[in-house]
């Protein structure tokens, strides 16, 4: 389904890490840094998840010169039971909000539920925002961490921050142009160690269908990211383009997952980047800044999300997945 937004622009962002991602090759552009402590300073990785978000929705607000009363909707989502990091981080807000889960699909889901919000003059801005946390998410869905498991190399590591952003309908250098709400997809996958076969086939799916129905390609892009595919996720979804839909990506094409880290260095994050955060991380702090210093003039970011739990994992259900998009012109 494509949204198309009339009056819908993106006013700023910011971005909160962990030492992994303070280590990796986008390190310097994110906004604030926990370069050797994942637990942020809290007694627990729970709380320095829920750190990372509030830490990420204060900056944007200083940033964007807004108290929190000026703000008429947040919008977040993460991993954790219940996404609780999102709601114990926007509690202090005081502001009407909006839990989301479609996992590393969540920002991009937040962006299209502002901007539809925005654009019909529901509300005249909206904070969209998440986190991940490698060790609340290793606790949650790999339990034991203790056990020290080794893992195939074709698993991700979920990345460690929070990011938010603010859409609102007051004229900016970025312009929301439209999006499209992604199809859950089965693919007949359950290995949840391979996160890139899971999500690739929702990635092709959202991508195609963009591209027919707004009767444009690859090449109309200066960019197009998916969001965490990682290293072998992200060359199962270049033959998929290719051999399914007959699309062939460029150079023009690449995945956060592989962005976020220096493969060759930090071995232990094995295939790449996973998590909410991952593509949130790389598009706020990266990408948003190359738009509004007109590296890029139009891109398409591609959220991409596992749908399961670890209870479905031990049923041996099939891991779902789905993609959402939107693209954004610099003006």
């Amino acid at each position: 389904m494509i949204l198309n937004f009339r009056n819908v622009y993106l006013d700023n962002a910011s971005t909160v890490c962990g030492p992994y991602e303070a280590s990796g090759p986008l390190g310097k552009n994110f906004d604030k840094k926990y370069v050797d402590d994942l637990y942020c300073k809290e007694k627990s990785f729970e709380k320095a998840e829920v750190r990372l978000l509030e830490d990420s929705l204060k900056i944007l607000l200083r940033k964007t010169k807004l108290k929190s009363s000026d703000i008429d909707l947040v919008i977040a989502g993460d991993l954790l039971n219940q996404i609780t990091s999102s709601c114990y981080a926007s509690l202090k807000l005081n502001c009407p909000f909006l839990g989301i889960y479609t996992a590393c699909a969540t920002s991009i889901e937040g962006m299209l539920i502002a901007s539809t919000f925005i654009d019909s003059g529901k509300v005249n801005n909206a904070l969209v925002a998440c986190s991940s946390h490698n060790m609340t998410s290793e606790k949650q869905f790999r339990n034991p961490t203790e056990y020290g498991s080794p893992k195939p190399k074709t698993a991700t590591f979920t990345a460690t921050g929070g990011a938010s952003v603010l859409l609102s309908n007051k004229p900016s250098k970025i312009r929301v142009v439209n999006g499209l709400i992604g199809t859950i997809v089965d693919y007949n996958q359950k290995d949840a160690f391979n996160m890139g076969a899971v999500m690739a086939p929702a990635a092709a799916d959202t991508l195609y269908k963009y591209l027919k129905e707004t009767d444009t390609k690859v090449e109309d892009y200066d960019l197009i990211l998916t969001g965490d595919l990682g290293l072998y996720g992200k060359e199962i979804f270049k033959d998929l383009m290719k051999y399914n839909y007959n699309i062939k990506l460029g150079s023009n094409y690449n995945d956060c997952g592989v962005m976020l880290y220096n493969l060759d260095e930090q071995k232990e994050v094995l295939a790449g980047g996973s998590g909410p955060v991952c593509s949130a991380l790389v598009n706020y702090s990266t990408i948003i800044k190359g738009l509004m210093e007109d590296k890029y003039k139009k891109v398409l970011l591609i959220a991409t999300g596992a749908l399961f739990s670890p209870i479905t994992v031990y049923q041996k259900e099939n891991i779902l997945s789905i993609a959402n998009l939107i693209c954004l012109e610099a003006i």
